[in-house]
């Protein structure tokens, strides 16, 4: 167990516990500069970060609030903003427009998937799968999760294309969040 601290006077609200190579926040971790509660759903917790207003923009502009404020559970996969503006120029802009809501909620379903799985579940069921754990998304897809050689857990959608967890665990009231560095493509 090793106790880290993002800024000084936080190590005693951060405790962060390494399972299988991935990393686990406890304590209300937080995400975009704002404290994550267990108590909010999806959507209130992404309303608060900084690093999710694309995304928040994003699930608004699908019709997707009333989802992922529901009961759920759900498993988010949560691009940053920094993972949207490296895709393709204009295509977040193209993705936001009213005639594009299908594959916006495509791409945004693609992402999620049906239950709450933790961090220490994905791990243990890799470790059962030859080191895979295997997810249908709500988009209808199955995206792949596994260890990178060089450490960390990696979600893959099935084109190959690969996200870094970044930062796992992050409980909601209907689920949890593990927060990725790339957009994934279905």
């Amino acid at each position: 167990m090793r106790i880290s601290s993002k800024a000084p006077g936080i190590a005693a609200a951060l405790l962060l516990v390494s399972t299988a190579g991935i990393t686990l926040a406890k304590a209300n971790p937080m995400v975009g500069g704002a404290a994550m509660y267990p108590s909010k759903t999806i959507v209130e917790n992404a309303l608060n970060s900084k690093d999710h207003t694309t995304l928040v923009a994003a699930v608004k502009a699908a019709g997707l609030v009333d989802t992922l404020s529901g009961k759920g559970p759900f498993t988010v996969f949560a691009p940053t903003n920094a993972a949207f503006a490296a895709l393709p120029k204009g295509t977040v802009d193209s993705l936001l427009k009213p005639e594009n809501k299908t594959m916006l909620t495509q791409v945004l379903t693609y992402h999620v998937v049906p239950g709450k799985h933790s961090a220490a579940e994905i791990a243990s069921m890799a470790a059962k799968h030859g080191g895979k754990a295997m997810f249908k998304t709500v988009e209808g897809e199955e995206i792949t999760l596994a260890k990178g050689p060089e450490g960390g857990w990696w979600v893959i959608d099935e084109k190959g294309g690969k996200a870094r967890i970044t930062i796992a665990d992050v409980n909601q009231s209907n689920g949890v969040i593990h927060v990725v560095d790339k957009v994934l493509m279905p």
